[in-house]
């Protein structure tokens, strides 16, 4: 296996420490790190410098590690990562998927297609440092594709939107064209939207197991566990993701940009403070008004604003939490020294 095959680009050499060699973690089990390297697919274990309490800086799928015989002891540094906030009162975060070029962000085209929970999808890929592209799948199930991918298209500002068939394999060429040699992209979306199914398509067999569809609303129940980078027969990377109940966002970073319509008229209100009520001169409100700008899209972006400041004071209080206790443990540890002055 060629490094370059699993996305390796030769300016990452210098971040390399003497005397290792790089390996693309693949997989993430309990104390174990399945990783792929020149030499083919390893199992080590991460040194404890590794370890991070907070989770964003522990070795994640799709991370290169400096590999030590069968020790990673160190993390190179990330080009992108898609993360969210644990689920839960918490500002602890999750590493999802690092080093991605691309982000699918997947859902159904059986049943009604939920555009704020796309939205929320494409603010953390945004976020990410990776390129966003919403993939609908199921496309057999529905009834009109065209109108579908249409109205999706209209809030996913900025991002491609395709429409997929695992079944018939309609659509899976344009995916497969994305995921050229050495591009890595992540699937992420909600439990039964067909991540799996695309997937093993993708690969051309079996990587991660299905379940039947309901018949009630045609969607599947997903069996994906944890995840996993797989090599795809045109070159490129896939990581399958478990299906995730709740997507929390960890900074602000994306919001913006997944909401590029509402910013760009906020951009242009009288007041640099406006909050888009009844002040004169909003911009924002004039476009509501005459069409321009959906008002769903302008609650959406106020949503994600708000749980992304949340999200900041949670994590500024831990941090500050943490702080107070390191002061006092070195404050004990002073008091036990024997020959402290008293």
């Amino acid at each position: 296996m060629h490094l370059s095959d699993i996305g390796w680009s030769p300016e990452r050499l210098e971040q390399l420490p003497e005397g290792t060699s790089p390996g693309r973690v693949a997989r993430v089990d309990r104390g174990r790190l399945t990783v792929l390297t020149a030499d083919g697919e390893r199992r080590v274990h991460p040194a404890a410098a590794l370890y991070d309490p907070d989770g964003v800086d522990s070795p994640a799928v799709g991370d290169w590690v400096a590999l030590r015989g069968e020790l990673a002891v160190a993390l190179l540094p990330r080009r992108s990562a898609f993360t969210r906030t644990v689920a839960g009162r918490t500002s602890a975060a999750q590493v999802v998927a690092a080093n991605l070029d691309l982000v699918l962000v997947v859902d159904a085209l059986a049943g009604p297609t939920r555009a704020r929970r796309v939205e929320r999808y494409l603010a953390v890929a945004w976020g990410s440092g990776a390129t966003p592209v919403v993939v609908l799948t199921k496309a057999d199930l529905c009834d009109d594709v065209a109108a579908a991918v249409a109205a999706v298209a209209e809030d996913a500002v900025g991002a491609d939107v395709l429409a997929v068939s695992a079944h018939t394999g309609e659509g899976l060429d344009a995916v497969r064209a994305l995921l050229g040699p050495g591009v890595t992209g992540a699937m992420v979306g909600p439990s039964g939207v067909g991540k799996s199914s695309l997937a093993n398509a993708l690969a051309g067999h079996e990587v991660a197991p299905t379940r039947e569809v309901r018949e009630a609303d045609g969607r599947g129940r997903h069996t994906t566990t944890s995840r996993e980078l797989h090599l795809l027969p045109g070159g490129g990377l896939l990581v399958d993701t478990p299906g995730m109940r709740e997507l929390g966002l960890y900074d602000d970073e994306g919001v913006d940009t997944a909401y590029a319509d509402v910013a760009g008229f906020a951009a242009h209100c009288r007041f640099r403070d406006c909050a888009h009520r009844t002040e004169p001169g909003c911009a924002v409100a004039a476009a509501i008004d005459d069409g321009r700008l959906d008002p769903a899209r302008l609650l959406g972006w106020r949503k994600l604003q708000a749980e992304a400041h949340r999200q900041a004071l949670r994590a500024d209080a831990r941090a500050r939490a943490a702080e107070h206790q390191r002061v006092k443990a070195l404050h004990r540890a002073m008091r036990a020294q024997p020959n402290r002055v008293r």
